[in-house]
């Protein structure tokens, strides 16, 4: 089985079993440790968007802003005053960039399924942000290698995702029990990004990320 998959990160082909669960199961990639689902046991894009459609998230909800307060007081403190800005994954309830929009960042919005506007992504940005995003992508190298590329000089990309931290832990993670979560990170997963993609990596918390563009 190994020999034909490869990681969707780094397209590395040493790739070995990791865990099994009763649904799927998830193999890790031996150099940048990014732990994934393999494609075939992947959802299909209307289920997949059937599990985001029943999310009910929006800015007047002040404990999800408490939540994404997380990245947005690290991220907003490493950002120029006017900054612009985009949310990429933002969902059917965009409230990051609500709250960057707040403090005075002008924000573009892309999701692939509730902003569907692909110009934003032609265009360049001082920041970038991914809330709970990248453990949805089943191309996240390609991704995040695009994003990187929309960033301008000096600019940061700002991504939350729970990260691995043990086998042992992962057996008993709940963020594997969502079916629409299919790439892992580890602070390993992210040190090798940012080697890749010239970017300075920081950590600022346990779920957070942010890297900056040399």
């Amino acid at each position: 089985m190994t020999r034909l998959l490869s990681c969707p990160l780094c397209d590395h082909d040493e790739i070995e079993y990791y865990h099994q669960d009763r649904r799927r199961d998830y193999w890790q990639c031996q150099r940048c440790a990014l732990v994934f689902v393999a494609p075939h046991q992947q959802l299909e894009p209307e289920r997949e968007k059937a599990v985001y459609d029943c999310h009910r998230n929006s800015p007047q909800d002040m404990d999800y802003r408490r939540f994404l307060s997380r990245l947005f007081i690290p991220l907003k403190a490493r950002v120029a005053p006017g900054a612009q800005g985009l949310d990429f994954g933002c969902g059917p309830g965009p409230t990051l960039s609500v709250m960057f929009e707040e403090a005075g960042h002008p924000m573009a919005l892309y999701d692939i399924y509730y902003a569907p506007d692909r110009d934003v992504l032609g265009q360049s940005y001082d920041f970038i942000t991914a809330s709970e995003v990248i453990e949805h992508l089943a191309s996240p190298g390609q991704v995040l290698r695009e994003l990187s590329e929309q960033l301008r000089p000096g600019g940061w990309l700002g991504l939350m995702t729970k990260r691995v931290v043990s086998r042992e832990a992962f057996a008993n993670w709940h963020y594997i029990l969502d079916p629409t979560h299919i790439s892992f990170f580890s602070e390993t997963s992210f040190r090798w990004v940012s080697a890749q993609l010239d970017l300075q990596v920081f950590f600022p918390s346990a779920d957070v990320v942010l890297m900056q563009k040399q």
